[in-house]
Formats: C-alpha cells, structure tokens, sequence
C-alpha cells in the first residue's frame, strides 16, 4: 500500500464474513469498547437481536450468544427475552486532569481497528479533549472534493491525496496545537498512515510540540483483520465501500504487521487480546503516572 493512500470507499458485492464461534466474541468485544467509550451508557436498552443481527449482518442466534458473553462479564442485564440493558453503574466522566507540561497524545491505526473507541476511552477517563478527525473535517472534505468533481467518499484519488488530505491533517495538527499552546493535553485521532511511516514527519512533530513545552506520544492500534472486517461491515460507512467489495486485495495492499519508526505504544483491540479499557487504563497510568483507573 503506498504510504500515502488514505482509508477509501463504495460496494457492490458482498464480503466474506469469518463464519464459526469466533464472531460472537468479535460483536461481544465491540460492544463492550462502545460501552466503555461511553457510546452506550448505563440504563441504555439495547437493540432487540432481530435488530442487531441485521446490523452486524448475522444471525440471531450469534447476537444471543454475544449477549450470553456481555451479560456473563456484567455489562448489561437481561430484563427479558426481547430487553438488554446496559449496566455500568460506575461509568461517570472524570473532570479534566491538567498535566504541569501538557501532552499531546496521537493514535493511528488501520480503518476498523478502534481507535476512535480508544480515544474516547481516554477521553472519559483523563477529561482532555479528543480531536478525531472524521468528525472535524470530513463534512469539508467532502464539499472540497464535489467542489473538485470527485466523489464526496474518495479517499485514493491524486485529488484527494496531493490538494485535500494534506490540508486535512494540516487542520487537525493545528487543532492539537492550540490546545497544548492553552496547557491543554490533548488526544488525536486518525489513521496516520503516511506520517506514520515518516521518521522525518514524526521529528518535526516531535520537535513542535517539544518547541510549546509538551511532550508528544505516539500510539498504534493493531486489530486482526476479521475483527476490522467485522467492523467495517457494521459501522456502514461509505468510505469503506471500496475496502469491503474486495477485502482480500484490500488487505494485500496494508501491512497488519505496521509499527511506527519511533518510540510507541501498541494496542492491541483483536478479539483474543484483553479488554480494550484495561488497556487504555494502562496507557493512561503510564502517560500520567499516576493510579487513576
């Protein structure tokens, strides 16, 4: 995959979905990150599994055991056979932690992989702000690119790449600036492919954020590929279009195995790995050093 490709869009026919014991653990997981990003939140009543066998494109009978494997952990209650609710009690956003030299926190990953789910989970528990970069640009990208006669959801375009994305990180860097320069710690959110694979980009962003007094730490959220896959098809997205009508070229194009030329921390949001809030906890303590979840 060239380094510079973005993640990309449209569909017509329809993917292989990992069939077998394993999807229930892989809908079971996502559901768990959305509760503990706060997308789900305590009291909220689920989909029937009718309805969520629709929206992971399964059966209901993979929906029930994912509910068995939810409902066995504690995060949510049967009230019924047709009701689940979501049972966190203890789910309350923390107030702001202000470091004495602020930090400025970047998390990439491959599209499906959780990142944006990750961020949100630092969020709620250090009180920064978190700046995704799809809900910051991606309603002006794509004006910008019907502006430009491409397709709003093109992601591969030497459109896109050489005269939008540039700008678009551009804008979502200086986002991050303003607040480190207001002492804010702050949590970025995007897949960072090309300048993750740019020493000399990470150097000067390094440098930048160094220049303001903060520091800077990189993260990469690795997830298998029937997880990300698993994910793709639920979230819908038209910019995933294009991945999901040929998955297999799509991952022949992308390196799984991809780690930062600098220091980093991986996360790994797999279906075999540990819950992706225990992990997040774990970076928090280590970026604060300090015992807060």
């Amino acid at each position: 995959m060239d380094a510079s490709t973005e993640e990309t869009t449209s569909a017509t026919s329809r993917p292989r979905l990992v069939r077998g014991e394993s999807v229930h653990q892989q809908i079971a997981r996502h559901v768990r990150n959305e509760i503990a990003a706060g997308i789900r939140r305590d009291g909220d009543v689920l989909p029937s599994s009718r309805e969520m066998a629709a929206e992971w494109n399964t059966s209901s009978f993979t929906i029930t055991a994912a509910m068995k494997v939810l409902e066995a952990e504690g995060f949510i209650e049967s009230k019924s056979r047709s009701k689940r609710v979501v049972r966190v009690p203890n789910q309350e956003r923390r107030g702001p932690v202000r470091l004495p030299k602020p930090r400025a926190v970047l998390i990439g990953g491959y599209a499906g992989s959780g990142k944006t789910e990750l961020g949100r989970i630092l969020a709620r528990s250090t009180g920064w702000p978190i700046l995704d970069k799809d809900t910051l640009t991606r309603p002006v990208v794509e004006a910008a690119l019907e502006i430009l006669g491409q397709s709003p959801h093109d992601r591969e375009s030497d459109t896109y790449l050489q005269r939008v994305r540039p700008r678009e990180y551009e804008a979502l860097t200086s986002a991050a600036e303003e607040n480190v320069q207001c002492g804010n710690s702050v949590i970025v959110t995007a897949p960072f492919i090309a300048e993750f694979r740019d020493p000399q980009w990470l150097e000067r962003t390094k440098a930048r954020f160094e220049s303001m007094d903060a520091s800077l730490s990189v993260v990469w959220v690795y997830c298998d590929p029937d997880t990300m896959h698993l994910y793709l098809r639920k979230r819908g997205a038209a910019r995933d279009a294009a991945k999901l009508a040929d998955w297999p070229a799509y991952l022949s194009r992308i390196d799984t195995e991809f780690r930062p030329p600098v220091q980093h921390t991986v996360i790994d949001n797999s279906e075999k790995a540990s819950a992706l809030h225990a992990q997040a906890g774990a970076l928090v303590k280590s970026l604060m050093g300090l015992d807060l979840v």
